[in-house]
């Protein structure tokens, strides 16, 4: 049999102790740190996770030599300290050394009653944590004189021997037990589960108790400086008498720490060492570079600090506080800049439900887009636009959303559906909108037709009932939920003029609309990337001329048609134009295929018969010529352009003319024309030699000068492919992420969720391609397609703007490529724009 000798390797914590938090954990260096500030830390002793892990296995430490470091009859307290402060740990074991003869010597300077709970609660500690008794079995003992003899019977009971009277003894079982806990197959998972490696190993420190019992003012709580919402100055915590640990916070008899209408205060009872925390809090503040959380005990009237902790914290307190810190030059603007999350930051432009309030959950779902939003249930886009025109808020609720939704979405102030994922029709247009959005929410069923929702839990909400959506979290709330407005303050706009500094890649927004326009203003996008104009159409006057131009017979009479959206169009474009205040416009020309303004029911069919005055027959025979097997590659894009060239004749006339009205008022710009879902050069040949003709016509005629550039939007293999042909006529090429990895994959964007996370799961992709971009593969074909436009035109301006343009690993990769620019939804800028700050941060140290 192999025999351990005593293990005792550990340090005492000093100013001059070589702690390290990979050795020791975060905890024991924070201890340290408080030290070195002078703080009044009682004496900790820090076990290396090396020392732990041996603990673990088998070996034998000497507690002895641990104790003597705190002198004769101390108590301690055992504490976890891994190196990451979010892995958690073992609990936390109190009044270690507590037996019958230092019960005695309590029962005499704090009092019999005192002395009692002190031992109960230690015995009730180790009974559940080291020797694994069940928990249930002490829920009879009743709190008075008796619960100490009753607890100490119950444990002798169980384990067949007397509660262990030696201190040495003890504290070794409660350090095997912790480092065993530790090790443990659940206990490596969730740590797994919170980003800690697989090794990670444990530290522990044993700290002398200071008691929070005493004759004088006696007890223990927590303060901080700072609101856990909203990050904003403001002293929050509690102080309970007589009481040890964190008890303060879960009991209702706690003490406010500053003076408060709803009770008494610490302020009111010990105002000196309140202010003596304050000036804590202030030196932690600034020699830890954070905003900390003190954990204290007070006994008879001396304050002891027993830990600190960084505040946890919301999106937007995390904002702020980091904001605060390097105006007031304790951080810099560089460190502000990478303490922010990137993707977090979309929690910050809408609405949030207020953490702090009740939540009524009746349907989960995927979190699609963020924010939250509250309004009346409507089953139907119809009846969404009603409620609008009502102006009263609705959610819009349909089994899964199509094109003839859309503007039902624009109706409403969020979406939920019943079916879809992140990259299903809903998603993807509540994200452009800035709608929240929840969807796949399998848990309820609606019946469109009796206009009911049935509730996971078989609650009916009818259309017209009140509900909450909280599209961060992926939840659907009954009734109206309390809300936090949008956090666009100083704090963040400061943020990003900061993050705009470090960044070395421009960012331009999506934007289809007016509202979009000056959504990419707010902020404070560099241009527009993609301004997709068939959503320009699906206004209600401009659908019915859309419909008049498909069943026109003849050229003549579609550009007759045309001229009527001609106006139409032409204001939409100089409105863009004077949001954007010269910043570049990217504006894709037409690319749906026409059958999508038709409707897809007999009925629908009827009434469009009857508006255009013509046979119901012909009207049907019409739409079944248009509809493909294949919409999405059909024709569409620059082959209706080709086909149909008096739609992108109308088109090009109306940029340019608002072009020369924006240039009469004071604005030049300069637009930047894009073919959309190109394949060959001719194709581009085809369109340019009009678009070209045109313009020559249009400055001949308004004896205007006017520029602009015409470009390609890649959407195709073939056009990857081929990019150093098709570069010969194109300024830019903008690379549709969208269309091309469905098209490089061979699949629908819209019908990948029904089997995407089995793929997922299984290994067969890492991720959804749809949500993040395929740099092996889709990648692969950007970097062909940069790199051989490059080689036919040294000056090409290359981007993105599908919706992985606001996604921060595909702004590594382009960056990477070389690429000029991202495009993405408004209200993903501002997260790009922090991305693009992070890589170049991360990848420059010098910056």
């Amino acid at each position: 049999m192999q025999k351990y000798e005593p293990f005792i390797e550990f340090s005492e914590i000093t100013p001059s102790a070589k702690i390290t938090t990979a050795d020791h954990g975060w905890k024991a260096k924070c201890l340290q740190r408080l030290i070195r500030m002078d703080l009044p830390v009682p004496a900790t002793v820090a076990l290396p996770a090396r020392t732990v892990r041996l603990i673990a296995s088998g070996q034998s430490i000497d507690s002895k030599a641990i104790l003597s470091h705190f002198g004769p009859d101390s108590l301690v307290s055992v504490r976890p300290s891994p190196a990451g402060p979010d892995w958690g740990g073992p609990a936390t074991i109190l009044n270690i050394g507590l037996n019958a003869a230092r019960h005695t010597a309590l029962c005499q300077s704090h009092g019999r009653a005192a002395a009692d709970a002190l031992y109960t609660r230690f015995v009730q500690s180790y009974a559940i944590h080291v020797a694994r008794l069940d928990p249930d079995m002490f829920e009879d003992v009743s709190p008075g004189p008796e619960a100490l003899r009753e607890v100490l019977r119950l444990y002798e009971y169980e384990t067949d021997e007397p509660f262990p009277e030696d201190p040495a003894r003890q504290l070794s079982e409660v350090l095997r037990s912790m480092a065993r806990a530790w090790e443990g197959t659940s206990a490596r998972l969730l740590r797994q589960a919170k980003g800690a490696p697989e090794e990670a190993g444990l530290g522990l420190v044993v700290q002398r108790m200071a008691q929070g019992i005493g004759q004088g003012i006696s007890g223990s709580g927590v303060i901080q400086f700072v609101d856990s919402v909203t990050g904003c100055a403001r002293i929050t915590g509690r102080y309970l008498g007589q009481s040890q640990g964190r008890d303060a916070l879960a009991a209702r008899e706690a003490l406010y720490l500053t003076r408060d209408q709803r009770g008494p205060s610490l302020e009111d009872t010990a105002p000196a060492i309140l202010q003596d925390l304050i000036g804590m809090g202030a030196s932690c503040r600034i020699r830890l570079r954070e905003e900390m959380q003190i954990e204290f005990t007070i006994e008879d009237g001396v304050l002891a600090v027993l830990d600190a902790v960084k505040v946890a914290r919301s999106v937007r307190a995390g904002l702020h506080i980091a904001v605060a810190l390097a105006e007031d030059g304790v951080i810099s603007p560089r460190d502000a800049v990478l303490r922010v999350e990137p993707r977090a930051l979309s929690e910050l432009l809408h609405h949030q439900v207020d953490p702090r309030g009740p939540r009524d959950v009746i349907a989960s779902g995927i979190a699609a887009s963020p924010g939250a939003a509250t309004g009346r249930l409507m089953f139907s886009p119809e009846a969404a636009q009603a409620s609008a025109a009502r102006g009263e808020p609705c959610i819009l609720v349909r089994r899964e959303t199509a094109p003839e939704d859309i503007r039902g979405m624009h109706s409403a102030v969020g979406v939920l559906t019943e079916r879809g994922g992140m990259t299903s029709h809903a998603a993807v247009i509540a994200r452009g909108l800035g709608l929240p959005a929840v969807v796949g929410a399998s848990d309820m069923r609606i019946n469109p037709r009796e206009k009911r929702l049935t509730s996971r839990d078989g609650r009916i909400f009818s259309e017209g009932d009140l509900i909450t959506l909280d599209g961060s979290r992926g939840e659907a709330l009954a009734g109206q939920a309390e809300t936090l407005p949008p956090a666009l303050d100083d704090s963040f706009r400061q943020l990003l003029a900061w993050a705009d500094d470090f960044r070395d890649i421009g960012v331009r927004a999506n934007a289809d609309t007016p509202a979009d326009a000056a959504n990419a203003r707010r902020f404070e996008a560099e241009g527009i990337g993609l301004c997709r104009t068939e959503h320009m159409f699906f206004e209600e006057d401009r659908f019915t001329v859309m419909r008049e131009m498909i069943f026109a017979d003849t050229p003549a009479d579609r550009a007759s048609a045309l001229s009527r959206l001609l106006p139409m169009q032409r204001a939409d474009f100089s409105e863009l134009f004077d949001i954007m205040q010269g910043l570049p416009v990217c504006i894709r020309l037409f690319d749906p295929p026409l059958h999508e303004f038709l409707p897809a029911t007999r009925e629908g069919l009827r009434e469009l018969a009857e508006a255009l005055g013509k046979p119901l027959s012909e009207v049907t025979r019409r739409a079944e010529a248009l509809r493909e097997v294949n919409p999405m590659l059909g024709m569409r894009g620059v082959r209706l352009g080709v086909v149909l060239p008096e739609i992108y004749d109308m088109q090009a006339q109306a940029i340019f003319e608002a072009v020369i009205d924006a240039a009469a008022r004071g604005t030049p710009v300069v637009p930047e024309v894009m073919i959309p879902l190109v394949s060959a050069r001719r194709e581009v040949e085809l369109v340019k030699t009009r678009i070209d003709a045109l313009a020559a016509t249009l400055r001949s005629r308004s004896k205007a000068a006017f520029d602009y550039r015409l470009g390609v939007m890649v959407e195709t293999p073939r056009a990857c492919l081929r990019a150093g042909e098709i570069a010969q006529h194109a300024a830019f090429l903008s690379f549709g992420t969208n269309d091309l990895t469905q098209m490089t994959y061979g699949l629908s964007r819209d019908d990948a969720g029904r089997f995407m996370n089995t793929y997922v799961q299984q290994g067969v992709f890492p991720e959804d391609p749809f949500h993040i971009l395929d740099t092996d593969g889709v990648g692969e074909l950007l970097l062909m397609g940069a790199e051989r436009g490059r080689q036919t035109r040294a000056d090409l301006r290359l981007s993105i703007c599908g919706e992985h343009g606001g996604d921060p690993d595909s702004i590594a990769f382009c960056r990477r490529a070389g690429f000029d620019y991202v495009s993405c939804s408004p209200y993903r800028v501002p997260m790009a724009r922090l991305a693009a700050a992070h890589l170049a941060l991360k990848e420059n140290p010098e910056i």
